[in-house]
């Protein structure tokens, strides 16, 4: 028997090609859309969280003229406080040994700020290392912090009130969102860079200088090379 005669290929003529490459555009063009979106959303996050703790920091101070976690009065004077939560009251809010605090009045902030209404949320103190029960965490599940510290900037900056980001954070992003709100400069203005490894458990600082932002010129953050493991500290 003789073998059927193969009949003519048909390849894909030019106007198929130009429509597959086109649904191909628009779904890359859509995926990258969508991270765009993604990445537009957790900075605008990042921003809330970071006006909306300020917001509770000062309007507690207004309230009770003492601040979160410093307080020395709190669990007579907000409900569900207990006295193992009172601060030492000397006006700085530190980790326990520091300044004479005997708490961790860093992570009782939280309970403070909780349980007094300032924040929608609801936090036990417990001593470090933070938990989610006793600490809110940023979009990478680090730590956020309020402390009078100097773990901000280039390392010199004088110890002052602020709140950390927490870190795993991609530069790119903290470039963003220190373009919205400050200078866009890791290490000057009110919002720069920190080396605070976003506390709880198992955490690596981020590397600072010459991965997070630039080691020379005007310290910008690394935009085009961005780095993962970064952080921030907004001044009080």
């Amino acid at each position: 028997m003789r073998p059927l005669a193969a009949g003519p290929q048909r390849g894909f003529t030019l106007i198929e090609i130009a429509i597959i490459l086109a649904i191909v555009g628009l779904l890359v063009g859509g995926m990258l859309k969508g991270q765009e979106m993604i990445a537009s959303a957790r900075v605008r996050g990042l921003v809330s969280d970071m006006d909306g703790v300020k917001a509770a920091y000062l309007g507690f101070r207004d309230r009770y003229r003492a601040l979160p976690g410093d307080y020395g009065q709190a669990s007579m004077n907000i409900p569900g406080v207990l006295a193992t939560a009172n601060g030492n009251h000397n006006g700085l809010i530190t980790a326990s040994g520091v300044a004479g605090a005997t708490i961790d009045e860093h992570i009782a902030a939280w309970e403070h700020l909780s349980k007094a209404g300032f924040i929608n949320a609801d936090y036990a103190y417990s001593p470090a290392p933070e938990t989610t029960a006793s600490a809110p965490t940023n979009p990478y599940s680090r730590f956020l912090q309020i402390v009078y510290d100097s773990a901000y900037g280039n390392g010199t900056s004088p110890a002052a009130h602020n709140v950390k980001t927490g870190n795993q954070i991609p530069s790119r992003m903290l470039a963003e969102v220190d373009r919205k709100i400050d200078d866009g400069l890791a290490t000057s203005g009110t919002f720069r860079f920190s080396a605070y490894s976003g506390g709880g458990t198992g955490g690596a600082a981020p590397a600072g200088a010459g991965a997070c932002y630039a080691a020379s010129g005007n310290a910008a953050w690394s935009s085009t090379s961005p780095v993962d493991n970064c952080g921030a500290a907004s001044l009080l």
